[in-house]
């Protein structure tokens, strides 16, 4: 079962429909269908952050629950407790806080047992983000003016939304006129999505639409598209368009891109690192290529020959099912006359008689059902002597069983209604255009031919995939602090100097397994699950401390249906010494004493209470720490001390 937060599947649901459609268009793609994305998805448990999430089952134990991570909207920081141990797992995390975003809770985490994180960014340091912005506008500027124009291959709901709010905050402020243009299969669908999931942003539009309802996604200076049309109405007017997909290998960015590549006043911006083997990581390599070889695909409708041909080759499995069909049938009506069948077994004819047949007793039900008694109809016959035709329906408790294919409605009669995300996220449709594509039903094949694209446009990469820097990574790793750190997703010189630095600067067990490489980080610790008896539990008085009970517990190990169990113990135990229970802060304590009359004040560090009492928390107190802290009365043997000692008291619970 999947498990994502709620938001997450706003950029993977509209994704992976964008990509089927995309790939729809320039091959016999056959791997998954749209049915097949709704089923997968209809299996996503939708949690909100810091939601606690207890599986059942072989997870039995294990809870679960997400934490924001920064990077996309709804992305993901996990952690995972077992046994009173965490497990963080914090791949594609980002510190700061963007336009939609807040930076990630993942430095609120101290001490987990693991940190799974990633070494993708470690050898790179980023600059401040509104520079960073400014840069990436002022390329743009530069490229509009002077006549050209750019394209930005970017994902279909991801770090695209953030890209979108830049441009149009930017041209607002400079009062640009460049047109704007989002274009996939889904960017309509996508945005009106988005505009409704504004509290799992950042506090910024959230305070915004609270305050005057201004949704940040009422985007003004961008124009949301769902195919080229409007952009070859423009002809080689200067223009900005975001299109899918990233990698340039399929989608609408492969075919602006052959078109742009060209021109050297054109600009192909990427904003994310291309994966290997892509042909965008080809055309970010140091130089760039001057010429690259694309292959160009394109779907067209069947006509001449090859359309005859297709049709006589569709009759002929229609006759092929047919006959497969009829034969079943005769074996289903056997088998429903039990061991007496074969004095009444129907004729086998021929696929055009049984059609015939099958009309001629359509209105008696169209169950073909012979009775024949003391003579053999002649082979030549066409159908046999005397019909008779029997309802053979069956029968149960609630009335006759009906079969559900009879009430399934054919594809032909399904309006674009039928084809909805499996949430109520995307409005329920998707786009016109793709719907169209879906319901032509025409023949069609595709046809692709290998050409050389001249590459002439500037091709620049700015970083916007929203995740820490190498040296906020470092940072955010020595302040969690983890027992044991596993490193992953990262290049091999990134993955070894990550590696160094922890293992150099931090008291933890570091690993960087390779691909299919199993590593143990099994806690050194011996925890035992036990259950109390009805026995013990029945003795015991526990008190409340915060959201949980607890009490001092005598008891001895058994087991009971093979399971450990804490029993009574058999003799009495001796007493234990009193023990203090709870997280005192000296300035709750000062205001407590204020407030039962007393004068108290600060001073180094300790609690100046009356003239003569000091109270002073010692030991190692640092965030994280796995030492033990001890508070301290210190003053002379007088009234005051065992007052304000019956006052600390009482801030504990004493077990």
């Amino acid at each position: 079962m999947l498990k994502k937060t709620g938001l997450h599947f706003c950029s993977l649901y509209p994704f992976t429909v964008d990509l089927y459609l995309l790939l729809q268009q320039v091959s016999d793609f056959d791997l998954f269908t749209l049915d097949d994305v709704d089923a997968a998805f209809q299996n996503v448990v939708r949690l909100k952050y810091s939601q606690n999430y207890i599986l059942n089952d072989k997870g039995e134990g294990i809870v679960i629950a997400p934490h924001v991570a920064g990077h996309l909207l709804g992305g993901t920081v996990w952690k995972i407790t077992k046994d009173g141990e965490d497990v963080v797992y914090a791949v594609d995390f980002n510190h700061r806080k963007e336009m939609h975003l807040n930076g990630t809770v993942l430095g609120s985490f101290v001490r987990p047992a693991v940190l799974i994180t990633d070494a993708y960014n470690a050898l790179n340091n980023q600059g401040y983000r509104k520079k960073q912005d400014q840069d990436f506008i002022d390329s743009l500027v530069k490229v509009l003016a002077s006549g050209g124009s750019v394209l930005l291959p970017v994902d279909t709901a991801g770090r695209v939304l953030e890209l979108l709010l830049i441009l149009d905050k930017y041209w607002g402020d400079r009062r640009l006129e460049y047109p704007i243009y989002f274009l996939t299969n889904v960017s309509t669908s996508t945005i009106d999505y988005v505009k409704s999931f504004l509290e799992w942003m950042g506090d910024q539009i959230a305070k915004s639409f609270e305050s005057s309802r201004a949704n940040a996604f009422l985007l003004k200076k961008v124009t949301l598209i769902i195919n080229k049309e409007e952009l070859e109405k423009l002809g080689g007017t200067p223009k900005v368009v975001l299109a899918s997909m990233a990698s340039l290998e399929v989608g609408f960015s492969h075919g602006i891109f052959v078109e742009m590549a060209n021109e050297a006043r054109n600009l192909v911006l990427f904003t994310e690192k291309g994966q290997f083997g892509t042909l965008a990581r080809m055309l970010q390599v140091d130089p760039p290529p001057k010429a690259v070889k694309v292959t160009m695909s394109k779907r067209i409708p069947l006509v001449g020959d090859e359309l005859k041909a297709y049709e006589e080759e569709q009759e002929r499995i229609k006759k092929e099912e047919a006959i497969k069909a009829s034969l079943v049938k005769e074996e289903e009506l056997k088998a429903s006359h039990g061991p007496n069948a074969k004095a009444s077994e129907p004729m086998v004819i021929d696929a055009s008689s049984s059609r015939k047949s099958a009309k001629a007793g359509s209105h008696f039900g169209g169950n073909n059902d012979i009775f024949i008694d003391g003579f053999v109809p002649p082979s030549t016959s066409v159908a046999p002597m005397f019909p008779f035709f029997e309802n053979t329906a069956e029968w149960d408790d609630f009335g006759e069983v009906i079969n559900p294919d009879d009430y399934t409605m054919k594809q032909e009669e399904m309006d674009s209604t039928l084809m909805l995300g499996p949430g109520d996220g995307l409005d329920g449709k998707i786009d016109d255009g793709s719907a169209r594509l879906l319901l032509d039903s025409a023949p069609s094949k595709v046809i692709s031919n290998e050409i050389t694209v001249q590459v002439k446009c500037s091709l620049v990469y700015m970083d916007f995939e929203g995740r820490s820097d190498g040296r906020s990574v470092k940072s955010v790793i020595a302040h969690v602090a983890p027992l044991k750190l596993v490193l992953v997703h990262g290049s091999a010189e990134a993955t070894e100097h990550l590696k160094m630095h922890c293992s150099k600067n931090l008291d933890s067990h570091v690993y960087a397994p390779q691909i299919e490489e199993t590593i143990d980080v099994t806690s050194d610790l011996c925890a035992y699950k036990v259950q109390l008896s009805e026995k013990l539990m029945s003795n015991i008085i526990c008190k409340k401390l915060g959201e949980h009970e607890i009490a001092w517990v005598d008891a001895e190990v058994g087991k009971e249906d093979e399971k450990l169990v804490l029993l009574p113990p058999s003799s009495m135990p001796p007493p234990h010494k009193p023990v203090l229970v709870g997280d005192l802060k000296l300035s709750d304590f000062k205001q407590f004493l204020e407030n039962k009359g007393w004068q108290v004040e600060f001073s180094g560090g300790a609690l100046r209470c009356g003239e003569h009492i000091t109270v002073r928390k010692i030991g190692d107190s640092q965030k994280g720490s796995t030492g033990s802290q001890q508070i301290v009365l210190e003053g002379p043997l007088c009234e005051d001390y065992y007052k304000i000692r019956e006052h600390l008291y009482s801030q504990f619970y004493l077990l």
